[in-house]
Formats: structure tokens, C-alpha cells, sequence
């Protein structure tokens, strides 16, 4: 990890790099080594400083927490391929075995939500809980933009798939488009709270660190082309199989972007339990918008 880096932030936790599936994954940990592992992926645009609420409060409850930069974001590796949803399950994997553990309950947001749900499904001895945050099964995810093509999170998705132009939006006035998605996907009430500038201001220079622009988008890029390659529709098949360990989902009322029924429709590829909690007036960001509702979710779930 570079010293002085823009997600270098101080806090109750500890930084470190770690090897996994070839690359080095930045993580921020905090509680017990000998407590139960527990796996924090952050989504766009974002770091794992996202987690700062969870961080503290899990590792107090005895857990170990470890809070990743996922490849192409923070402080971790950032190379020019491995975006796909394959391969970032992979890192995950890893990252787990390197962490000293056989096994994680691993908590995504966003597109951090997509890996997690991949890796309960391609690698299910490294998973023992899943917990997924505004983040639908990805089939779930399919199904619905079929029905509705030009929803909302599909004309954001395909604003992104230009070549370099993006980039550019991203880096232009200092990362002003960050902090503009952030108050679009939010609740008012976070929008409106005192901390909610600081937030952005911190998202903002995460985003604009070197290639990060580019890499951060890269993988929903794949999202979308791969839907006409094999690799697309060989992902979309084996995430037919069923999740089997159990499932929390949390999910915002008011998130502009996935709709609540979408999330609920989850429940279809879970085998071992599916615990939906619906936080009203909460956008895309919830473990932000509401840490402490979220926060006791994850205890309540961890300890079940």
C-alpha cells in the first residue's frame, strides 16, 4: 500500500496487502485473529472505506473483519484485465485462504453484492453466510432489466460503456460526478446530513486515483458485452445453481436505481434460508445511509 495514499485513512482497524489469486488486494482489519472471518466488499463508486461504520462494530462483537479495496479500486492492484465477475469470485476465494481461513461469511454492496453472490455460487466451501446489500441475485438482476430495458440502472449502466469517455467524466471537476451519482442514489436524509459532503469528498479522490477511473468501470463493461460472448452466457447458466448457505438482504425502500421487488425476487436462488429486510426511506446506499439498522442486520444474522 503506498503510504499517504487518498484511502490510507486512519480509524480503529489496521492496513496491510495481501496476495491472492495473482494480484495484491489492499484490506483494512479490525477485531480478534482468532474470531470468525468476516468479508467486506464495497461497490461503485467506492473503497472499502465504505465499511468504516461495520468495521468497528463487528470486530467489537468478536468477529474478525477484514474491509477490501476489490482489484482496479484503492490501494489495491490495479492491471489491465480480470474485471469479470469469474474472476474478481476468484480474488475473493483467495483472499479468504490468505487471510488464514477456510471459510467467510462475505458481505457485498453494489457490485461488491455481485461478487459475493458469484463466489456462494461457483465456490461455496469458502462461503458460510452471505449478506448482499442493494445487490439482487445477478439472474434476478437479468430477468428484470429484460422486462424494463431503459430502467433506470440500465441507462446509468449503459453510460458507461463508451470507451474513454467515462474516464473523462469521472476525472473532470475534480471528480464531480462521484459525488453528483452519490446524491442521486441516496436517500434526502443522508444527502442532507452534515457528514455527507466529507463522504463524497473522500469517494471522490478513492475514484481518482491513478487508472482507477478506468478500471473501476471495466467491469460493467463486461457486464454488458458479455451478454453476446459464450463467456456471458456460460455465467448466466451457472448462476442458475442455488445458493447453499443462508442469505441476508438488505435493500433501500428508496433506492432510485434496484427496486425492492427486484432484491425480494432473490429469493428464487436460495436453498438455504433468504432474510429480506427493507429499510424505508434508505437509497443505494445503505450501509451509509443507515449503518446502524444495517449493522444490527449483520449481527442479528451473524449470530442466527
Amino acid at each position: 500500500m503506498t503510504s499517504g495514499s487518498a484511502v490510507d485513512i486512519a480509524g480503529p482497524w489496521t492496513h496491510r496487502t495481501v496476495s491472492a489469486n495473482g494480484v495484491q488486494l489492499h484490506v483494512a482489519e479490525a477485531g480478534p485473529d482468532s474470531g470468525p472471518l468476516v468479508l467486506l466488499l464495497h461497490g461503485f463508486p467506492g473503497f472499502w472505506w465504505a465499511w468504516r461504520h461495520q468495521l468497528p462494530a463487528l470486530a467489537a462483537a468478536g468477529y474478525r473483519v477484514a474491509a477490501a479495496d476489490l482489484r482496479g479500486y484503492g490501494d489495491s492492484d490495479r492491471p489491465p484485465r480480470g474485471y469479470d465477475l469469474w474472476t474478481l469470485a476468484g480474488d475473493a476465494a483467495g483472499l479468504v485462504r490468505s487471510l488464514g481461513a477456510r471459510e467467510a461469511t462475505v458481505v457485498g454492496h453494489g457490485w461488491g453484492g455481485a461478487v459475493a453472490w458469484t463466489l456462494a455460487t461457483l465456490r461455496p466451501g469458502v462461503v458460510s453466510r452471505v449478506g448482499v446489500l442493494a445487490a439482487p441475485h445477478p439472474r434476478a438482476l437479468r430477468a428484470a432489466a429484460r422486462r424494463r430495458p431503459w430502467g433506470p440502472a440500465l441507462r446509468t449502466l449503459m453510460s458507461l460503456q463508451p470507451p474513454r469517455l467515462p474516464e473523462r467524466r469521472v476525472r473532470r471537476h475534480e471528480g464531480a460526478w462521484v459525488a453528483d451519482l452519490l446524491r442521486a442514489g441516496s436517500g434526502p436524509d443522508w444527502v442532507a446530513a452534515p457528514e455527507f459532503g466529507e463522504v463524497a469528498d473522500h469517494h471522490r479522490a478513492a475514484m481518482l486515483l491513478p487508472r482507477v477511473p478506468h478500471t473501476a468501470i471495466e467491469g460493467f463493461r463486461w457486464s454488458v458485452r458479455s451478454q453476446f460472448r459464450p463467456d456471458g452466457a456460460r455465467y448466466a447458466t451457472t448462476m442458475k445453481r442455488r445458493v447453499t448457505v443462508p442469505v441476508l438482504q438488505i435493500h433501500g425502500g428508496a433506492d432510485p436505481w434496484v427496486p425492492d421487488r427486484v432484491a425480494r425476487a432473490s429469493a428464487r436462488w436460495c436453498d438455504a434460508g433468504h432474510e429480506h429486510r427493507t429499510l424505508d426511506g434508505v437509497g443505494h446506499f445503505p450501509h451509509q445511509e443507515a449503518p446502524q439498522h444495517v449493522t444490527d442486520a449483520l449481527l442479528d444474522f451473524l449470530d442466527g
